[in-house]
Protein backbone atom coordinates (compact mmCIF):
# COMPACT_ATOMS: atom_id res chain seq x y z
CA UNK A 1 0.00 0.00 0.00
CA UNK A 2 1.30 3.45 -0.93
CA UNK A 3 0.83 6.41 1.38
CA UNK A 4 1.45 10.15 1.21
CA UNK A 5 2.37 12.18 4.26
CA UNK A 6 2.42 15.99 4.13
CA UNK A 7 4.33 18.28 6.46
CA UNK A 8 5.29 21.93 6.75
CA UNK A 9 1.98 23.66 7.29
CA UNK A 10 1.41 26.28 9.96
CA UNK A 11 0.63 29.89 10.75
CA UNK A 12 2.42 32.60 8.81
CA UNK A 13 1.97 36.36 8.43
CA UNK A 14 0.94 37.90 5.11
CA UNK A 15 3.98 38.24 2.89
CA UNK A 16 5.72 35.35 4.57
CA UNK A 17 6.87 31.99 3.23
CA UNK A 18 6.31 28.32 3.94
CA UNK A 19 7.62 25.13 2.38
CA UNK A 20 5.40 22.08 2.25
CA UNK A 21 6.75 18.57 1.79
CA UNK A 22 4.97 15.37 0.82
CA UNK A 23 6.71 12.01 1.02
CA UNK A 24 5.41 8.87 -0.64
CA UNK A 25 6.14 5.54 1.01
CA UNK A 26 5.24 1.90 0.56
CA UNK A 27 5.57 -0.54 -2.29
CA UNK A 28 6.20 1.85 -5.13
CA UNK A 29 7.22 0.78 -8.62
CA UNK A 30 6.84 4.22 -10.15
CA UNK A 31 5.53 7.66 -9.30
CA UNK A 32 4.22 9.67 -12.20
CA UNK A 33 2.31 12.92 -11.70
CA UNK A 34 2.41 14.58 -8.30
CA UNK A 35 0.57 17.67 -7.20
CA UNK A 36 -0.69 20.00 -4.57
CA UNK A 37 -4.32 20.96 -4.12
CA UNK A 38 -6.04 23.10 -1.52
CA UNK A 39 -9.46 23.48 -0.01
CA UNK A 40 -10.52 26.61 1.82
CA UNK A 41 -13.52 26.64 4.18
CA UNK A 42 -16.75 26.59 2.21
CA UNK A 43 -14.98 26.13 -1.12
CA UNK A 44 -14.23 23.24 -3.43
CA UNK A 45 -10.82 21.63 -3.61
CA UNK A 46 -8.69 23.20 -6.34
CA UNK A 47 -5.43 22.36 -8.05
CA UNK A 48 -2.56 24.57 -6.92
CA UNK A 49 0.35 23.05 -8.83
CA UNK A 50 1.33 19.83 -10.55
CA UNK A 51 4.58 18.28 -11.72
CA UNK A 52 5.35 15.33 -13.97
CA UNK A 53 8.10 12.83 -13.31
CA UNK A 54 10.19 14.65 -15.89
CA UNK A 55 9.73 17.99 -14.16
CA UNK A 56 7.08 19.69 -16.30
CA UNK A 57 5.04 21.97 -14.07
CA UNK A 58 1.70 23.74 -14.14
CA UNK A 59 0.20 26.26 -11.74
CA UNK A 60 -3.11 27.84 -10.90
CA UNK A 61 -3.19 31.45 -12.07
CA UNK A 62 -3.68 32.63 -8.50
CA UNK A 63 -0.27 31.30 -7.40
CA UNK A 64 1.89 31.83 -10.49
CA UNK A 65 5.04 33.74 -9.63
CA UNK A 66 4.62 33.08 -5.90
CA UNK A 67 4.62 29.28 -5.53
CA UNK A 68 7.14 26.77 -6.87
CA UNK A 69 6.59 23.04 -7.07
CA UNK A 70 9.53 20.65 -7.24
CA UNK A 71 10.23 16.97 -6.63
CA UNK A 72 13.00 14.59 -5.67
CA UNK A 73 12.51 11.33 -7.55
CA UNK A 74 15.06 9.51 -5.39
CA UNK A 75 13.28 10.45 -2.17
CA UNK A 76 9.78 10.12 -3.71
CA UNK A 77 9.02 13.54 -2.34
CA UNK A 78 7.28 16.60 -3.76
CA UNK A 79 7.67 20.12 -2.37
CA UNK A 80 5.73 23.35 -2.58
CA UNK A 81 7.63 26.54 -1.84
CA UNK A 82 5.12 29.27 -1.08
CA UNK A 83 6.28 32.89 -1.03
CA UNK A 84 4.44 36.21 -0.69
CA UNK A 85 1.59 34.43 1.05
CA UNK A 86 -1.80 36.12 1.20
CA UNK A 87 -4.75 35.58 3.56
CA UNK A 88 -6.65 34.04 0.65
CA UNK A 89 -4.04 31.26 0.51
CA UNK A 90 -5.40 29.97 3.81
CA UNK A 91 -6.57 26.40 3.26
CA UNK A 92 -5.87 22.76 3.91
CA UNK A 93 -3.24 21.69 1.39
CA UNK A 94 -3.38 18.16 0.03
CA UNK A 95 -0.74 16.23 -1.83
CA UNK A 96 -1.65 13.83 -4.62
CA UNK A 97 0.21 11.24 -6.64
CA UNK A 98 -0.40 8.62 -9.25
CA UNK A 99 1.80 5.72 -10.25
CA UNK A 100 2.11 1.95 -10.04
CA UNK A 101 2.66 -0.44 -7.17
CA UNK A 102 5.67 -2.72 -6.96
CA UNK A 103 5.21 -6.42 -7.82
CA UNK A 104 1.61 -6.12 -9.04
CA UNK A 105 2.18 -3.00 -11.22
CA UNK A 106 -1.33 -2.02 -10.26
CA UNK A 107 -1.94 1.67 -10.91
CA UNK A 108 -2.95 3.99 -8.09
CA UNK A 109 -4.09 7.53 -7.50
CA UNK A 110 -3.89 8.66 -3.91
CA UNK A 111 -4.22 11.67 -1.61
CA UNK A 112 -2.51 12.69 1.57
CA UNK A 113 -4.46 13.69 4.66
CA UNK A 114 -3.66 17.36 4.28
CA UNK A 115 -1.79 20.05 6.17
CA UNK A 116 -3.30 23.35 7.29
CA UNK A 117 -1.82 26.63 6.12
CA UNK A 118 -3.10 29.77 7.83
CA UNK A 119 -2.04 33.20 6.60
CA UNK A 120 -2.98 35.83 9.13
CA UNK A 121 -1.54 38.73 11.06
Amino acid sequence: QVQLVESGGGLVQPGGSLRLSCAASGRIFSLNGMGWHRQAPGKERELVAGITRGGITNYADSVKGRFTISRDNVKNTVYLQMNSLKPEDTAVYYCSADGAEADTYKSFGIWGRGTLVTVSS
